[in-house]
């Protein structure tokens, strides 16, 4: 799959996704207000370089936004990523958004806003790629020794909301490890369902990951 990813903000880390991007095939806009931040980029990137501010309309319009398929806020400033990113979300309807949060106590608002953010503290530009690249995240956070399987976030259809864990692993086969909402882990128990915001972690097969997104990625067959 390739498609068209928006980044504001042209520091180290914005730089970063930005070539790794372009690098796997995808095309790429990059926001800053100073246009010296570009010199950041290697002289061969080709993607669109747009000078402004990050949370204004036409400035993301510049930037395709309305075709992107993510869209990452990685400024120095809480406010301008977390503003740029609901711009991107309500505005825009920019399906996956993550905004780097320097503040761990606004992430936590955030996350519960359902805006998933990536706090400074524990920062890389690969915790981003994860949210916003396709299947990216099915590398996975561990893999057992015989490397068959592998524990990884797993992307739903918004009409999976209101569904019981039990429903989905039954549908795609995998075995959901625990979720994180709100900011925190919790367990799975009997009868939890999936809600708007949650991040769902789960064991599966390696050979089936993209059999699996393919599966998640659709609405749930109606019950007869």
């Amino acid at each position: 799959m390739v498609a068209h990813f928006v980044i504001m903000g042209c520091g180290r880390v914005g730089a970063t996704l930005a070539h790794t991007l372009e690098d796997a095939g995808h095309s790429v806009a990059i926001i800053d207000q100073d246009e010296r931040a570009f010199r950041r980029l290697r002289n061969t990137f080709t993607g669109r370089k747009v000078t402004g501010v990050g949370f204004d309309r036409d400035t993301l319009k510049q930037a395709g936004v309305e075709e992107a398929y993510a869209f990452a806020a990685v400024s120095s400033g809480d406010n301008s990523n977390i503003l740029a990113t609901r711009v991107a979300r309500e505005t825009f309807h920019v399906a996956h958004v993550v905004a780097r949060i320097y503040d761990p106590g606004r992430a936590e608002i955030y996350q519960r806003l359902g805006i998933p953010t990536v706090a400074a503290v524990r920062w890389s530009a690969d915790q981003v790629l994860r949210r916003i690249l396709p299947e990216q995240h099915l590398a996975g956070d561990y893999r057992e020794p015989s490397g068959r399987l592998v524990l990884a976030e797993v992307d739903l259809h918004e009409d999976w909301i209101g569904h019981s864990l039990a429903s989905i692993e039954a549908a795609s086969g995998i075995r959901i490890a625990f979720l994180t909402r709100f900011g925190e882990g919790v367990l799975p128990q009997a009868g939890t369902a999936y809600q708007e915001g949650d991040t769902v972690h789960a064991m599966l097969s390696l050979d089936r990951t993209s059999e699996i997104s393919r599966i998640l990625a659709k609405a749930p067959a109606k019950e007869s």
